[in-house]
């Protein structure tokens, strides 16, 4: 153990030591960047409940994201993924037994309990947990239940009536195409409810995103509310299977999603990659490149734990110990990125306005 620790430590010291400072470029307006709470304050509270979003909010977000997917009854709820054993307790629950199946989202095989087989009386009788629980505090589970986004714009509408810069909300809809297919679509009740709380126009405080591409286009289609084009590391989106996120990250694939989306949120590998030694390397020219076809970039996911840090901002040698989040998100901010992701908004809110 001390041998392995003593080759860590020499690691780290090698990664801090590896790059040359960035200069530091300027976000696409010239405005500081956005703290999007992922999920909420979900390194605090479990994800994706009114605990988390009101946390966020105190540790001030300018934005909270609530992954959206959809009930039997067609309300429109706040979970990471349709299958919810991960985030709360259904696999406990007798009466739920039977529900459990297994069903085909996005081409993979996942097998639990999903969303759109309960009504949403039946989901609120559930209660959140945390679903990283080898990393994070349990000591909320059972504690809080599944908000609507109704419920959510409504806490935004109350937090909102005493500030002069409201905190805005950043809805995922998550896998859409699925959704449809079954009968369940998220745009009308997600434009419906967005409309109905004042959200409005070019300017209003808010950000729709999705990793699929059809999804987005409909909704440009719909809608002059603001859009993002999430893109994960590997893969492509789920409704085009002939495409690949890294060629929709090249100058050409970004012009293209200009042409209906205003900014992408890229897994963070996209714009700084990490080297051999799990140390950030040299970054890509996709914040350039993004900001050349007038999109904003919006990186995800950043996160306080050293098991998700890089080798030279890691705070020890436990997975769940926190290292130097401020760090990792410096490098980040000097290429000009126009806000992030984080679970851990405090951190994120402290690193930008240094």
């Amino acid at each position: 153990m001390i041998r392995w620790m003593a080759a860590w430590l020499a690691l780290t010291l090698l990664a801090g030591c590896a790059a040359d400072p960035v200069t530091a470029q300027s976000t696409l307006d010239g405005r500081p960047p956005i703290i999007i709470a992922h999920r909420g304050a979900s390194g605090e509270r479990p994800e994706h409940t009114i605990a988390a979003y009101r946390l966020a909010i105190a540790q001030g977000a300018d934005f909270i994201e609530p992954d959206l997917v959809l009930t039997k009854d067609g309300v429109l709820v706040a979970r990471h993924e349709n299958e919810i054993s991960e985030t709360t307790d259904v696999a406990d629950r007798a009466e739920f037994a039977a529900r459990k199946t297994t069903k085909m989202i996005d081409g993979s095989e996942v097998t639990g309990w999903f969303t759109e087989d309960f009504t949403l009386a039946e989901l609120k009788t559930l209660r959140a947990r945390e679903r990283l629980p080898k990393l994070r505090s349990t000591d909320y589970d059972g504690q809080f239940d599944i908000p609507t986004f109704e419920e959510i714009l409504t806490l935004l509408a109350d937090v909102n009536q005493d500030r002069t810069i409201p905190v805005g909300v950043y809805p995922e809809t998550k896998h859409p195409s699925y959704f449809a297919s079954i009968g369940l679509p998220h745009e009308a009740p997600l434009l419906a409810l967005l409309d109905r709380f004042g959200y409005r126009g070019r300017k209003a405080p808010v950000y729709i995103q999705s990793f699929e591409v059809r999804n987005l286009i409909d909704l440009r289609a719909k809608s002059d509310l603001p859009l993002i084009q999430l893109m994960d590391a590997a893969g492509g989106p789920p409704d085009r299977p002939d495409t690949s996120y890294a060629a929709m990250a090249s100058p050409a694939g970004l012009k293209t999603i200009a042409s209906y989306a205003d900014g992408i949120g890229p897994n963070k590998a996209m714009v700084i990659p990490r080297g051999a030694l799990g140390s950030l390397a040299e970054p890509t020219s996709l914040v350039r490149d993004a900001h050349a076809a007038g999109l904003k970039v919006h990186p995800w996911t950043f996160r306080r734990e050293n098991y998700f840090l890089p080798l030279g901002d890691k705070g020890g040698v436990s997975p769940a110990g926190h290292g130097d989040l401020g760090a990792e998100i410096a490098a980040y901010l000097a290429t000009g990125i126009d806000g992030l992701f984080s679970d851990n908004p405090r951190e994120a809110v402290a690193a930008t306005r240094r």
